[in-house]
């Protein structure tokens, strides 16, 4: 027996389990196959970057992560000694959040079953076939097989993608060179602050608190960076390199996790081969450096979600899937170059920390610091116009706004609330912002417009520069504009 649903969503991970809830606020079946059967208890990611806090604001989830997570004003780029001011950027999230990936997984697979979204543990896809209407996907589950059919299917399967293979979509770039090793461990002596780097000829080091009582170990030891990444690692390995690095252990005892990683850099050719989409991890992968794999495979879950839906409610052409590739492939291409840039950084001869010194002395100036900050914060993303019609509109189009992300600015109502942009943007549904009421020119949207679009006449709260002497914006809902008139 084949069951259907109108999409399957191939990894239980963050970025599918986003991109599920995106289908379901829309009203879309989903169905998630998961091949573990239990969620991961090692947390690899650690935080949420400015623009992910963005995304969830956007859908109204951002309250349930910040409850469990701790603000950090600075984040790092290849371990240099200056940190990245997080507290510049233009945005309300002016900080990441330190989360542990097992929490954002748990909190959003809450939300995902809040909606609907049918999630199944313990499935494992082993075949997958796509015709002109849709795709069929054959697996196992606690040992029988199943058979699933679906309008579109999005592997969100990881690194090792079992959609993407079966799909034929490359994956090229270039094999593990360097790798590095990471513990989770009891300190009796912990450090007095709560994030430690230690850079010298000898290797780096970092050190940041889990839980009360539990620190990640972080280490790029040169004697060891050439291991194979499947060699296991040992907690003398993990000391030694400390103590070698450091000259301490900090007392480090009991290790809850031990892991090896390496720098494997790939790029999917395509993010769309028919009906079969890709976003996160089996998109692209590369050195874990900044924290941004997981973020960016959330903001890959945002920017297909609405697309997809908006196609298969037939409100939008199934052109508009074209432009997820072109918008996103991008993205993925400058995060493999950063994490490169990052990786060849770590290596500790002579001649590199001596430009890890004088880059660290460039970073102390905020017009320098401020670009790389937005860079690994995901907030510099600016998409291109969109290859659709523009509503019909008496005044002037505006493309220098195209394509930006808004911030969640204070809107004045007619009535004189006050509310939030975002706000208004939580059914995941396209926003008609009318900033003038002074009888100028008027957006007509057609009728399939408006069954994914919701219109509010507000004044700003606060002057934007990119908004001044304009008369509407017609924001996508991932908050970027998709059109502005003066």
């Amino acid at each position: 027996m084949t069951d259907v649903v109108e999409v399957a969503v191939v990894g239980g991970g963050p970025t599918g389990l986003m991109l599920a809830c995106e289908l379901a606020l829309a009203g879309i079946s989903v169905r998630v196959l998961e091949r573990r059967l239990e969620p991961v208890r090692q947390s690899r990611a650690l935080t949420l970057h400015p623009r992910s806090l963005e995304v969830l604001a956007l859908r109204g989830l951002d309250g349930r992560f910040l409850e469990r997570g701790m603000p950090l004003p600075t984040g790092h780029f290849a371990m240099l000694d200056t940190r990245l001011d997080f507290s510049a950027l233009d945005t309300t999230f002016k900080f990441t959040l330190f989360l542990p990936q097992l929490v954002t997984e748990m909190l959003l697979e809450q939300r995902a079953r809040e909606l609907g979204v049918d999630v199944r543990r313990g499935h494992e896809v082993r075949e997958l076939r796509q015709d002109a209407d849709g795709v069929e996907l054959t697996g196992t589950a606690g040992g029988q097989s199943f058979r699933c059919r679906s309008r579109y299917v999005i592997g969100a399967d990881g690194a090792r993608s079992i959609v993407r293979q079966l799909s034929g979509i490359g994956f090229v770039g270039t094999d593990t060179s360097v790798t590095a090793v990471l513990g989770d461990v009891v300190l009796a002596e912990p450090p007095s602050t709560p994030v430690v780097s230690v850079i010298n000829g000898r290797g780096g080091i970092m050190i940041v608190p889990l839980s009360p009582g539990l620190h990640r170990v972080l280490v790029v030891d040169p004697e060891r960076m050439h291991a194979a990444a499947r060699e296991e690692v040992t907690f003398d390995e993990l000391r030694w390199s400390v103590m070698k690095i450091a000259g301490a252990d900090f007392g480090m005892r009991e290790p809850q996790w031990l892991s090896r990683f390496g720098n494997e850099t790939r790029l999917a050719e395509a993010y769309k081969a028919g009906r079969v989409l890709l976003a996160g991890d089996a998109a692209h992968i590369h050195f874990p450096a900044g924290g941004q794999g997981l973020n960016v495979g959330m903001q890959d879950a945002m920017n297909l979600g609405w697309k997809l839906a908006g196609v298969l409610r037939e409100v939008a052409p199934s052109s508009l899937l074209e432009s997820y590739h072109r918008e996103r492939h991008p993205v993925g291409d400058a995060l493999l170059r950063n994490t490169e840039a990052q990786t060849a950084l770590m290596n500790f001869t002579p001649s590199v920390l001596a430009l890890r010194d004088m880059m660290s002395g460039f970073l102390k100036n905020p017009v320098l610091n401020r670009p790389l900050a937005e860079r690994l914060g995901g907030m510099d993303t600016v998409y291109p116009e969109l290859e659709l019609p523009a509503p019909a509109c008496e005044g002037e189009l505006v493309k220098t706004s195209t394509g930006r992300r808004l911030p969640d600015v204070a809107l004045k109502l007619p009535s004189g609330a006050v509310k939030r942009l975002y706000s208004f943007m939580h059914e995941g549904k396209w926003l008609m912002l009318q900033l003038r009421d002074d009888g100028g020119p008027a957006v007509r949207l057609d009728s399939r417009w408006m069954r994914w679009t919701n219109v509010v006449q507000a004044h700003l709260g606060e002057e934007r520069e990119e908004l001044r002497g304009l008369r509407g914006v017609l924001l996508r809902p991932d908050g970027h504009v998709g059109w502005a008139w003066a």
